[in-house]
Formats: structure tokens, sequence, C-alpha cells
């Protein structure tokens, strides 16, 4: 199924999975049984450097699982530009994994298509309890008034990300505080072959996340509150082009980063290319690619004006992954075991240790481990300044329409092609005819 058909495929699955209420799912056949109590299967989504690397990490503790339950965990993990299409497919053909990880920002859609396991309170219960989750966490878990589709795993936030070395060589004493810093600062960085600020432009996620920070940021949204697309708003617009024109107009990005959308970026700002650079948690995957944590620092993300908090000052998404339950796993009894073994205190600190993100249960994040400099700027967005992503049914149709009109704005600015506001304008009015047409 390709990225481009996501729109329809979740209408086509939602459908679907009525029909499949009684086909077999997870590790059986049947409905909803427990019919095969000794084996799961997981799909895990790529939080590390590589899928090799995230198996590493995360089979001693699926072997721990096994030697406290006697239930034997299959692993997949799953790479950002497959998971959604397997997932949607898995839900279409009634056949997937028992447990799997979801992008928070897809909870509502999955959750429309009916293919995932309602959290209700039996089974928050089962897995010990709603309340030892962080209340921004649990915002992102599906649509208001439902019972939940998931269930918080790792909880991360955007941070900027600074070179200390060029900073010096370039003369800049602090991090950026506004956006018209972030450029002049771009601007000193910019030359001989490096660059001021690294993006992933091929990126659909990428681009949606700091897309609607920046919309917010201008007092707009991409959906009324009714769910309805308002993709042409004019806080909208501003957002998408302030967000291209780091490549277009301020050319403080490399044209190169326009075909972006496998950490390229990440790389770039590892081995001193790019000065700068926007992510969720970068300080574990900083060193695995060679890089010295004496030589980056981490700041909150810039603003257009003052300091980061709520309203037009939000600067980070609520970002993070979650764990879901098929419906149709015979095994929801070792599958909910699995989950409150994935979510214990113990486990949380082991697991958000492991990949340098933030436990999204309360108890977990008192650990000393999630006080170091990085987490305290991340733990500081996600508990002042940060907003969830439209928990709507068409939140993946959002990403995937206006994601690509993103990648194409960024790959005709590394053309040279002029972006203005009516170049965005017509892009996104576009994609919300493609949405609502």
């Amino acid at each position: 199924m390709r990225r481009t058909s996501i729109t329809a495929a979740i209408a086509a699955v939602s459908l679907a999975t009525a029909a499949l209420a009684g086909c077999g799912g997870g590790s059986a056949t049947g409905n909803g049984g427990n019919k095969n109590p000794k084996t799961l299967t997981y799909w895990a989504s790529n939080q590390g450097k590589s899928l090799d690397d995230d198996k590493q990490k995360l089979t001693p503790e699926l072997q721990k699982f096994e030697k406290q339950t006697g239930i034997h965990v299959k692993l997949e993990v799953v790479g950002w530009p497959d998971l959604l299409n397997r997932v949607l497919t898995a839900a279409s053909s009634g056949q997937g994994p028992d447990v799997l990880n979801i992008g928070n920002t897809w909870s509502a859609s999955l959750q429309a298509t009916g293919a995932l396991l309602p959290f209700d309170d039996k089974a928050f219960t089962a897995i010990g309890g709603k309340d030892r989750f962080v209340a921004s966490a649990l915002g992102s878990t599906g649509a208001a008034g439902k019972a939940p589709a998931a269930v918080p795993l790792y909880s991360l936030a955007y941070g900027l990300y600074y070179n200390k070395k060029l900073f010096k060589a370039a003369g800049i004493t602090n991090p950026p505080a506004t956006w018209a810093d972030l450029v002049a600062d771009g601007k000193k960085l910019t030359g001989g072959g490096k660059y001021g600020l690294a993006v992933e432009g091929a990126n659909n996620a990428e681009n949606i996340h700091h897309a609607y920070i920046f919309a917010k940021q201008h007092g707009g949204d991409f959906f009324d509150a009714s769910g309805n697309p308002t993709f042409t708003s004019p806080g909208a617009v501003a957002g998408v082009k302030q967000y291209v024109d780091f490549i277009a107009s301020d050319k403080i990005t490399a044209p190169g980063d326009a075909e972006y959308a496998q950490n390229q970026s990440l790389q770039d700002f590892a081995t001193g290319k790019a000065g700068m650079l926007l992510w969720q948690a970068a300080g574990v995957q900083l060193a695995q690619r060679g890089m010295k944590a004496e030589d980056w620092g981490v700041a909150p993300v810039p603003v257009q004006s003052g300091a980061p908090g709520q309203g037009t000052n939000v600067d980070t998404m609520v970002a993070g992954i979650n764990m879901a339950v098929f419906k149709n796993s015979q095994n929801q009894d070792g599958a909910l075991k699995f989950v409150k073994f994935m979510t214990s205190d113990e486990e949380q600190k082991i697991l958000n240790g492991k990949y340098g993100s933030i436990p999204p249960v309360s108890a977990a994040q008192s650990d000393p481990q999630f006080s170091n400099p990085e987490q305290a700027v991340l733990r500081e967005g996600l508990a002042k300044s940060a907003v969830a992503l439209p928990q709507v049914p068409k939140e993946s149709q959002f990403e995937d329409l206006v994601g690509t009109a993103l990648k194409d704005l960024f790959a005709d600015a590394a053309a040279g092609k002029a972006i203005t506001t009516e170049t965005v304008q017509k892009r996104l009015e576009k994609a919300q005819q493609q949405m609502t047409g």
C-alpha cells in the first residue's frame, strides 16, 4: 500500500474491520479469546539508530518478561516509513500482531478504524491503573470522550540542539531564543560547506510536527473545533512559509536537506556539517554517531518573541510513542500482561533510559537519570509549552497530505523556485481539497 493512499486506506479499513470482527488476528484464530497463551507477537517502532539496535535494546527485556510469565514474545521492529501502512493492512486483513507501537499522533485515526482494543476501565485496571500515567501523555491516546486506543510508552519533546564548537568559532555566545535570532545565528554558521540548521525536508512526520508548532505560534491551526480542516488559515500559511524559508529565503539550511527523510539531518549535525538541529531526545543517537556530549548543548525551541509558554508561545508538540493491543488478538490476557510489564515503573526507567526519552509514567520520572541537562529541557517543554496534535479521525490523512505539500515546497525551494505566501496558500488549498473531496 503506497503512502499516498492513506486517505482512502483509512476509510476502507474502517469498513473492513467491522466485517472482520470474527476473523483471526494476532497469534491464533478466533475472536478475542486466549487460545495461544504462551506466545505474543509484537511490532516495535524504530526508536534507535537502526532496526538491529532496537532488537539489541529490547531483546533482554522481552526475555525478562518470558522468564516472569512463561510467555514468549516474537519481536519485529518496523521502520517508520512502513509502520502506518503495515498497521492499516493488518487492520484490514484482521491478521496482525498482538501488541504494537504507534505514533501518538495516529491514535485517533487508528481508533476510528475499530482495530485496536479500547483501554476502558477494565483494561486500565489490568495494567496497573490509569492514574499512573502523566496527564499530558494520556491526552494523545485517542479522541476526547472515548476510551483511549493505546497507552503511552515513551514521551518525547523537541529541543534545539546546537554545536558548541561551531557556535564558539562563529562568535555566538548563547543559543537563540527567537526565530529571528536563530536565522541571524544560522547565517553566521553558514559557509565553507557548513550550514546553520539541518532539517528533514522529505520526512512527512517531521514536516507536520514543525508546521503545526509554527502555525500555533502564528495563532493558527489546521483544524477547527469540530475537526474540520483549516489548512489555509492565515496562521497555518504563515507557519509553513516560515519553516520552508530556512531553505527558500533565509538560506541557512542546505538545499540537499529537502531530500532528507531517514535521520540524515541528525548525521549532519553529529559530524559538524550543521550547527543546529530541531529534534526529539537526540542525545543517545548523537553519541552513537560519535559526537561527544561536551560538544553539544540543548535549549528550548525558539518562539516568535518572549519565552516558551502556552498559546502562541508553544514550542513543541506532545511527542511520543503509544502501545496498543489489536482487538483481534487471540491472547488479550497475555497482551495486557505485556503492556503492564512494559509500562511498569522499573521497565519505564530501563527503556526510556536506553532511548533517552522521558517516561510517561509519573513514578519513573523521579529517577535521577531523567534529570540530566537534556532531559531537564525536554521535560520543561512537555510540562509548560507543549501542545498535542489534533486527536481527530483524519489526523493521519493530515500528516500525509500536508506533509507531502511541505515536502514539495522544500523541493521547489531547493531548486531555486520562489516560495511566496500565495505559493504556500495554493499547496495547502490543494491538500485541503484532497482531504474533503
